[in-house]
């Protein structure tokens, strides 16, 4: 398994990240535990997580995923062997469950959410603490228009990373990063970090398939120069690059039979055009759709790790296999004419 310094940290971590968000809800918690058995035996040391998981979110399932974890470490006691990541939620109205609603980036709630996840998780440590969302208005989640509100108010990024830099001062945190950020966000926090020797983000966790190239747009050259490595999330598209979906089926148990409303973005006549695109020209060269897109993915000089995610030990050991596969110039010319075609259908 390849390893890739995480940001400017002395953390490797593997270039198959283990994504947890259906523990809990697709999956119980003894499959979540195989399914870490069996990711730590192929050499994959990272594990990601947030409070918020399992998903889609709810009240009900609030922070089972890190629970599902905690009575694996503590089972397991291999706490060292593992690199394990969780993030804080942001402001929305969906989440009025959480610490009253007000999920600001501020002292309160960011000390009650850390030590909420470290109680679940059964650690004394994070190794990687994410703002799972910015606090601000922004384009993510599928919005590529920037709507600006100019009376909108957000806690400073000073204030933020000064108590980010508590929690690695206590030993709670060892890094910090992003995700579902902007190059402007990214830039902000980089600067302040700079102006006032506070901690610097190492990386940042946002989505990136075939179906979705916009990271290359503004900040796939600000994860290089400034080793702010992308932690790609949803590099199968919710499994539509499987090619398990294709000709209108949603097989019975899977993400898009159970919460197709919740990711409408991956179901669009222009993704599913794509998809099958992509599909066919992985069984032209005889390969797995998923090995190929995910390899994709591995093989972006921007990318540290690539946080795949399954349901079943069967498909888990495909996804990671495509650690060990190369695509030649010829076949990522082939998918340059595809993106070509159909670009970023599922932003």
């Amino acid at each position: 398994m390849e390893m890739r310094v995480l940001g400017n940290t002395d953390v490797k971590v593997s270039v198959i990240a283990l994504g947890t968000m259906t523990w809990g809800q697709q999956n119980t918690e003894a499959e979540a535990h195989a399914q870490m058995d069996f990711a730590l035996e192929r050499g994959v040391n990272f594990w990601d997580t947030a409070e918020v998981y399992p998903v889609p979110i709810r009240g009900e399932t609030y922070g089972i995923t890190e629970t599902c974890i905690g009575t694996w470490l503590a089972s397991r006691r291999c706490r060292d062997k593992i690199v394990l990541a969780s993030k804080v939620a942001g402001p929305t109205q969906r989440l009025t469950y959480i610490r009253d609603g007000n999920l600001r980036f501020d002292r309160k709630n960011m000390e009650k959410a850390l030590h909420d996840s470290l109680k679940r998780l059964q650690t004394d440590y994070l190794d990687l603490y994410q703002l799972h969302w910015p606090e601000r208005s922004t384009n993510f989640f599928g919005q590529l228009g920037y709507k600006h509100q100019p009376d909108e108010t957000f806690t400073p990024v000073a204030e933020t990373l000064s108590v980010l830099q508590e929690f690695v001062q206590a030993g709670k945190v060892r890094a910090i990063g992003l995700s579902n950020e902007t190059p402007w966000g990214v830039a902000q926090f980089l600067k302040v970090a700079e102006q006032l020797n506070l901690p610097r983000v190492v990386s940042i966790q946002n989505p990136y398939s075939l179906l979705n190239r916009t990271f290359e747009i503004g900040l796939a050259e600000m994860a290089i120069r400034e080793q702010v490595g992308l932690l790609a999330y949803s590099p199968m598209a919710f499994g539509l690059l499987s090619g398990k979906y294709r000709n209108g089926q949603t097989p019975a148990g899977s993400r898009m039979a159970l919460f197709g409303d919740y990711f409408d973005r991956y179901s669009n006549p222009q993704a599913l055009s794509a998809a099958d695109a992509y599909i066919e020209l992985a069984e032209k060269h005889g390969l797995s759709p998923a090995r190929m897109c995910l390899a994709f993915v591995n093989q972006q000089p921007f990318v540290t790790s690539n946080i795949i995610g399954a349901t079943s030990l069967a498909q888990l050991q495909e996804n990671i296999d495509s650690a060990e596969l190369t695509l030649s110039p010829a076949l990522l010319a082939e998918i340059e004419a595809i993106h070509t075609r159909y670009p970023n259908p599922s932003p």
